[in-house]
């Protein structure tokens, strides 16, 4: 079993900081929500890195909210319906829509410089979107600049204090309570920061995967924490493969926008011939996991690594103007976007499921909160809509707020807790050696393709790794791994429980959806083990 912490600590031996609110993460979820604690709440904000290095910073197609007349917020309702494949929260969805305006708007207040057409805001269109829904910025460097635009309020907040290359090892819970964190400061020092809330906002597990379009810093530590806090997890199984992400030598794998496909994109095998007509009616802009693996069928059908990503019909005026950021990227590799097929293949990149929460953005433990991809709010499904993300960090971090503020004071110190699980044993073989293999399981036995052999052998070389939960760990990348294989065990474990194939699960030995018996939810809880809950989706 997997401890409840991942160090032996007494908390009377530590320093104790006090603050309000703790912010664990400093992506869109987590600078949004600082912003809004800070206007009547002293906020810390943790970081492992710095405030700019977030998956919010990579996002380049936009954020979707209904802002065009001709769009409505039923219309939006039904896109993230379908895509969800029947395991979305309908009132999760409903708020999302309804409420996504609004964060837009704030967003803008902020400082984020969304792109304008003759003077209103310029709105696209991405794959499974009924209309043209998704604003961006600067092209297709939306994260980017929304990261800056937040980043520049956080850091000239009075009320907001930032704990740059801060690493958050626990969080600390009595009763089903959670009192704050345990972080290690970057000189190994380690701390008691004590909140009235803690929210969670440190993003996905796309660090699984030995092909991610996420940064280095998305190893699951929130999800991780959460669990061995005693927090319920949920949808661990639905894992999102972004179809379209740059393969080629010497390159990393960079996410070649959803908004390239959605301005007229074509797919074509190596042999130059366009094939998502014979996988699916809405060709390209079918749902992602679709096209994933469309792509990875004829991968396997041409004997190839790769497929291509063809807009050389577009203007190089119009391929520079609305995806500066990738073209340039491209041109860097000797890729020209105007003229050249880019070169693409699937790559992991978002997880649906995630800490489940209520309506509030409240978990199971009650004082600790969740936010963005980290969260599983409901609102995603089995897949996730296009450009949803970052809508949903704005919502929901909003309600957060407006529910921390009617807590009242800890009636508890924490300070009698403690972990004597005597681990003195080094980590004798190298992190990077084990990361490297943890990921390759991953790939091979845990996803786009899956099966009951497969996951069983995975898990079989995941819970070899087990023993780091018993060695004594000290750096970032040891507690990291840690957090990855507690993800990676989630992971597997619900993907060989659920039999069927739905979103962004593919079972190759049950290739059909199963909604008689599978429209429902797998839970995971460090005591109580794997649980069910039927869908709510209507």
């Amino acid at each position: 079993m997997i401890p409840q912490y991942l160090i032996d600590f007494d908390l009377n031996e530590l320093p104790v900081i006090d603050t309000d609110i703790i912010v664990i993460g400093s992506g869109i979820a987590g600078l949004f929500t600082a912003i809004k604690a800070g206007k009547d709440r002293r906020v810390t904000v943790i970081t492992k890195k710095s405030l700019m290095e977030s998956n919010t910073r990579y996002a380049q197609g936009g954020i979707a909210a209904v802002i065009s007349e001709e769009d409505s917020p039923a219309s939006h309702r039904e896109d993230t319906l379908m895509a969800g494949a029947g395991l979305c929260s309908s009132e999760s969805v409903n708020i999302l829509v309804n409420e996504g305006p609004r964060g837009v708007e704030d967003l803008i207040t902020l400082g984020t410089a969304f792109d304008l057409e003759n003077g209103e805001l310029a709105l696209t269109k991405e794959g499974a979107h009924s209309h043209r829904r998704i604003l961006h910025a600067n092209g297709d460097a939306t994260g980017y600049e929304i990261v800056r635009a937040l980043s520049e309020q956080v850091a000239g907040h009075s009320n907001i204090d930032i704990w740059n290359d801060h690493f958050v090892i626990d969080l600390i819970t009595e009763d089903n309570e959670c009192l704050g964190a345990l972080v290690q400061r970057p000189d190994g020092q380690r701390v008691f920061l004590r909140g009235l809330a803690t929210i969670l906002c440190s993003g996905g597990t796309g660090q699984l995967y030995r092909y991610t379009t996420n940064p280095e810093v998305a190893t699951g530590d929130g999800v991780a924490m959460a669990y061995r806090a005693g927090a319920m997890i949920r949808d661990m199984e639905f894992v999102q493969f972004h179809p379209t992400s740059l393969c080629y030598p010497g390159a990393p794998r960079f996410l070649i926008s959803e908004a390239v496909r959605g301005e007229g994109a074509v797919l074509r095998n190596i042999h130059g011939e366009r094939f998502m007509e014979k996988y699916h009616e809405l060709l390209e802009l079918a749902p992602r996991d679709i096209v994933a693996r469309a792509i990875v069928s004829e991968m396997e059908a041409t004997k190839s690594s790769i497929v291509y990503l063809d807009i050389t019909h577009e203007t190089p005026e119009t391929i520079k103007h609305r995806f500066p950021t990738i073209y340039e990227t491209c041109i860097g590799y000797g890729l020209d976007m105007t003229s050249d097929w880019i070169p693409v293949a699937p790559a992991a990149h978002y997880m649906m499921g995630g800490v489940q929460t209520d309506h509030q953005g409240e978990t199971s433990v009650k004082r600790l909160f969740a936010c963005g991809e980290v969260s599983s709010t409901g609102v995603h499904g089995a897949n996730r809509l296009a450009s949803n993300s970052l809508s949903e960090a704005i919502v929901f971090g909003r309600r957060i707020v407006e529910q921390v503020r009617q807590l009242g004071p800890l009636t508890k110190s924490g300070m009698n807790i403690a972990c004597r699980d005597h681990r003195h044993e080094p980590v004798i073989q190298p992190i990077v050696e084990r990361r490297l293999k943890l990921q390759k399981v991953m790939v091979r036995q845990v996803g786009l393709r899956r099966s009951k052999d497969g996951l069983l052998k995975g898990l079989e070389e995941l819970k070899r790794q087990l023993p780091i939960f018993g060695a004594a760990l000290h750096t970032r990348e040891q507690l990291e791994f840690a957090n990855m294989l507690t993800c990676a065990l989630l992971l597997a474990e619900s993907a060989l429980a659920r039999e069927e194939s739905r979103g962004g699960h593919y079972r190759e030995d049950f290739p059909e959806r199963d909604d008689v018996r599978w429209r429902r939810h797998i839970l995971i809880h460090r005591e109580k083990g794997m649980l069910e809950e039927i869908s709510d989706d209507v």
